[in-house]
């Protein structure tokens, strides 16, 4: 008799959701934090002002993050509450025609059709919204939109990156903030790139070359832009 595996397949697709986000949110957080200091540090900020920058940033930038967030899962959250509506009272008004449209879509992925109208029939019996939700809109329990949740992580994932360029400043003097957040930064971002790769099962000195190179290439621009303030209002 053949045996049923207990728990699903684990693939890399299923982590694309929360991966994205948190690396996202983990890049900004980094990439605009260091590259903030960088540009202070390079105006001829004082210590005192990179840190009140650096702070600034991380605050503002993880609020930003967590409203943009918020905003637009809950957008997507809303959508998802009225396609369900609709298809729920499309279900009770004509529940055969909805029967024929689920048998349509298990036939266009391969069943025979008198196999995809069983196997729609036995589903609409068990959980007919769930069928639809699931088989025709493409809404599941994984990807459910949570306005919530998804505001509290990429508030989180932006704060926690941007919390190693602000050690840096804090643990080193002043005139080589730029240099040691420069540095650390860069590293970071390529650990983080080729992480964010391999779990994402793609390649990863790829990864790491491309978010590392335009982290390169921001810094080098706040960079410039802070030594050409700081020169004119020096």
């Amino acid at each position: 008799m053949a045996r049923f595996a207990r728990d699903p397949e684990k693939h890399a697709v299923d982590r694309l959701g929360w991966l994205r986000a948190a690396v996202l949110g983990a890049n900004d957080g980094l990439l605009s934090t260091s590259s903030l200091i960088i540009g202070v540090a390079s105006a001829q900020g004082s210590h005192q002002n990179i840190l009140i920058a650096g702070f600034a940033g991380l605050s503002a930038g993880a609020m930003s993050m967590a409203a943009g967030e918020y905003v637009s899962v809950s957008s997507q959250a809303d959508s998802e509450k009225a396609d369900l509506t609709r298809e729920r009272e499309e279900i009770d008004e004509d529940r055969e025609k909805e029967l024929r449209e689920l048998a349509g879509i298990y036939i266009r992925r391969g069943l025979s059709k008198a196999l995809a109208l069983q196997v729609a029939e036995q589903l609409m019996a068990h959980d007919a919204l769930g069928a639809h939700a699931r088989d025709e809109l493409g809404i599941t329990e994984a990807n459910t939109a949570r306005p919530a949740q998804a505001a509290f992580a990429s508030a989180a994932s932006f704060a926690i990156g941007a919390a190693l360029p602000l050690v840096m400043a804090l643990a080193t003097p002043e005139e080589f903030v730029s240099y040691s957040v420069a540095i650390a930064s860069l590293l970071f971002l390529a650990l983080l790139g080729a992480v964010g790769a391999k779990i994402g099962g793609s390649q990863i000195l790829k990864a790491a070359a491309r978010v590392t190179f335009w982290g390169a290439f921001a810094m080098a621009v706040t960079a410039g832009i802070g030594w050409i303030f700081g020169t004119r209002m020096g």
